[in-house]
């Protein structure tokens, strides 16, 4: 009878410890590749596509990159940390929804997606708008972000009309798109982003005239942007 009672409470010690191995999270510089399919195409050379901050949201032909197994990501990495892992070039998309927001080392973060990505690559970043009520209730948002927020990062010639200062990285980027989606909680809200939408994301100009005169009374849910590595303009200005 006790060694019954023994043997179960082991059996459920054993379940316990491998459910807590489930949920270790990565901190610090402690990247490890989890998929044998990210290895293959480091080897082979091919670019990889990764999802940041994936949670348990997969996207088709992309590789997750999360700080907790309890997700199953390909890659277990925190993404405050340098991506020791990922050689130089090996990156030909990136995709980031509603992470930046929780990253404190936004500017390493940055500097290693530029130096992984290939000067080709894709770089897609969804945020929340610095006019978005909702994003204050968060307690693990550290920033918010706005129309010029990514130009800060872009040379003097690929910066629209307002100019913004550069000074504060040599990594450059080029802000290909730049688009805001509005909330739409209410049913003025929802008439207001049906009109105003497909009018200020025709460009900087109309978006910069939003963000001044609108976004308090019509906030902007998300802001979403589209960069590309600008690698030879960073390596002269860095010479």
């Amino acid at each position: 009878m006790l060694q019954a009672k023994f043997d179960i409470l082991s059996f459920v010690f054993r379940i316990a410890s491998e459910d807590a191995d489930i949920y270790e999270t990565v901190t610090g510089a402690d990247v490890r590749i989890l998929s044998e399919a990210v290895r293959d195409r480091l080897a082979s050379g091919q670019g990889l596509r990764l999802n940041l901050g994936s949670g348990e949201r997969r996207r088709p032909d992309y590789h997750n990159v999360d700080c907790t197994l309890a997700t199953r990501p390909d890659i277990l990495a925190d993404l405050n940390e340098p991506l020791s892992e990922l050689p130089d070039g090996s990156v030909e998309s990136v995709y980031a929804r509603h992470t930046l927001e929780h990253i404190e080392n936004l500017m390493g973060l940055l500097g290693e997606l530029h130096r992984v990505c290939r000067d080709d690559a894709t770089i897609e970043i969804i945020v929340p708008h610095f006019s978005n009520p909702y994003g204050y209730s968060d307690p693990t948002h550290v920033r918010f972000f706005g129309l010029y927020t990514f130009f800060y990062f872009a040379s003097d010639a690929d910066q629209p009309r307002r100019k913004v200062p550069s000074f504060y990285s040599p990594i450059r980027f080029r802000v290909e798109a730049v688009r805001f989606s509005l909330l739409k909680q209410s049913i003025l809200e929802k008439c207001a982003k049906a009109v105003l939408e497909p009018l200020i994301n025709h460009g900087v100009g109309g978006l910069d005239w939003y963000e001044r005169r609108m976004c308090r009374l019509f906030p902007v849910g998300d802001v979403r942007y589209l960069l590309k590595p600008a690698k030879a303009m960073a390596a002269r200005q860095a010479a």
